[in-house]
């Protein structure tokens, strides 16, 4: 009975302390992405110092791209011209982002997003902890960065 108790309370905090995420929140995808790590469903995490890409997320009216773009020293980044299209998903209180190619369709859960931190949660119930990035200029050429 008292680890009834203590799971009943412990899963009522755990949804307690979950972001509700709005429709406004959204636009706070939009830019570029730095993965700081990785947590695995049974808690390991993996940590990761230096990323040669980031995600680039451009969502307008719940529809747009994600891509990966390479930073390069001069504060510009390099892209290629593969993507995939991405689409907004409220069902009850959850978010999911649903991803599409030609190839494969895949979705994460939204589970929390502000101007500086972005999680999501994919099949596998692996969680991607990401920070906002932004151009990196390391040639201090008094050049300004896009």
């Amino acid at each position: 009975m008292k680890n009834t108790f203590m799971i009943l309370i412990v899963s009522l905090l755990f949804l307690g302390c979950r972001q509700e995420i709005k429709p406004a929140d959204i636009a706070k995808l939009n830019g570029y992405w730095e993965i700081e790590k990785v947590v695995f469903e049974k808690g390991e995490e993996k940590d990761y110092k230096m990323n040669e890409s980031f995600d680039y997320f451009d969502i307008k009216n719940n529809k747009g791209i994600r891509k990966k773009v390479m930073p390069q020293f001069d504060g510009t980044f390099l892209t290629s011209d593969s993507f995939e299209n991405v689409s907004v998903r409220f069902k009850g209180e959850q978010v999911f982002l649903d991803y599409k190619t030609d190839y494969a369709k895949w979705s994460e859960e939204l589970i929390s997003i502000s101007e500086e931190k972005l999680v999501v949660k994919n099949q596998e119930k692996k969680e991607y902890h990401y920070k906002k990035a932004g151009a990196i200029n390391l040639l201090e050429d008094g050049k300004k960065t896009k």
